[in-house]
């Protein structure tokens, strides 16, 4: 699979603890910024954040696979290997987790690894990968 990367602009409360967050604990690099919005390259996608303070609410969730899962939510999916080597640089950055690395769906279509984080502003995201990167849109 090879697709073009994809825009995201979501809203953070202020730009010092999104900087730090996206490139010091996800290892992201920052783009063009100016005193209201930043872009990251987000694993070769571009992320705009804006501040905008009060679009930044709480999360709500809905279950799966026995998780709270943030409905509103992003992240990337990597491979296998990548994302167990990911995992643990953020282990070892003493990042915590919302939802802890896991299984999820073992041994069926879909499996999958995940976490999910907070940004500072309160934005869920998620990491995960397929052990089957060919399933990724199976039901």
């Amino acid at each position: 699979m090879n697709y073009p990367p994809f825009h995201l602009a979501f809203p953070v409360r202020e730009l010092d603890a999104t900087r730090r967050f996206y490139c010091t604990i996800l290892g992201c690099t920052e783009g063009r910024a100016s005193d209201t919005w930043i872009d990251f390259n987000f694993f070769g996608h571009q992320l705009s954040a804006h501040v905008a303070p009060e679009m930044c609410s709480s999360i709500s969730t809905n279950a799966v696979d026995g998780d709270a899962v943030p409905v509103r939510h992003f992240g990337v999916v990597l491979g296998w290997s990548d994302w167990h080597l990911f995992v643990d640089r953020l282990r070892e950055s003493g990042i915590e987790f919302l939802i802890e690395p896991k299984i999820r769906f073992e041994s069926q279509v879909g499996e999958q690894a995940t976490c999910f984080l907070v940004d500072p502003s309160g934005n869920a995201l998620e990491f995960k990968s397929f052990r089957n990167p060919d399933l990724l849109f199976e039901a």
